[in-house]
């Protein structure tokens, strides 16, 4: 009993130090989700987290809503995305999930989904496909080369000096 005792005040000690550490740690740095996505454009975020606003001109928003993590068209479609992040990321693709109906997250508003949905965001802001059921990267991205602003990026990409 006494060892248990003496476990638990040591335990209480330690966790305000802890407590305090970490809520330093978190006040004094800020997260920038454009900057952790040019870190690693294969990584997802959480809407929760994300300024749609921010990738303008940036990135392409991909938006993957759903009213519950556990619906089955939001798992596949997060599966279908994770088996070719590096197309996705050669396209300037960000993917952003939403499963919180309730937390009215910036590209909730913007975007109004109900239940399962996707959205591309084009980098000018502008809804570019909406869709409410699963596609995989292959329909993604050539959905995303036949717009204009992607033909621009080619044909940039390919100039001498580009």
């Amino acid at each position: 009993m006494r060892t248990l005792l003496t476990l638990l005040l040591g335990l209480s000690l330690i966790s305000p130090a802890a407590a305090q550490d970490a809520g330093t740690i978190e006040s004094t740095d800020s997260f920038d989700p454009v900057e952790a996505w040019q870190a690693d454009p294969t990584q997802f975020f959480d809407a929760a987290e994300v300024d749609l606003e921010a990738f303008r001109w940036i990135a392409r928003p991909l938006v993957v809503f759903s009213d519950s993590p556990n619906n089955p068209n939001f798992r596949e479609q997060l599966n279908l995305l994770r088996e070719d992040p590096q197309s996705l990321a050669d396209r300037d693709v960000v993917v952003i999930t939403d499963t919180d109906p309730a937390g009215e997250s910036d590209a909730r508003q913007a975007l109004r989904p109900r239940g399962f949905m996707f959205a591309m965001v084009g980098k000018d802001g502008g809804v570019k496909l909406r869709k409410p059921f699963p596609w995989n990267v292959r329909e993604i991205t050539r959905s995303i080369d036949k717009s204009p602003l992607r033909r621009q990026e080619l044909r940039d990409a390919n100039k001498p000096g580009g």
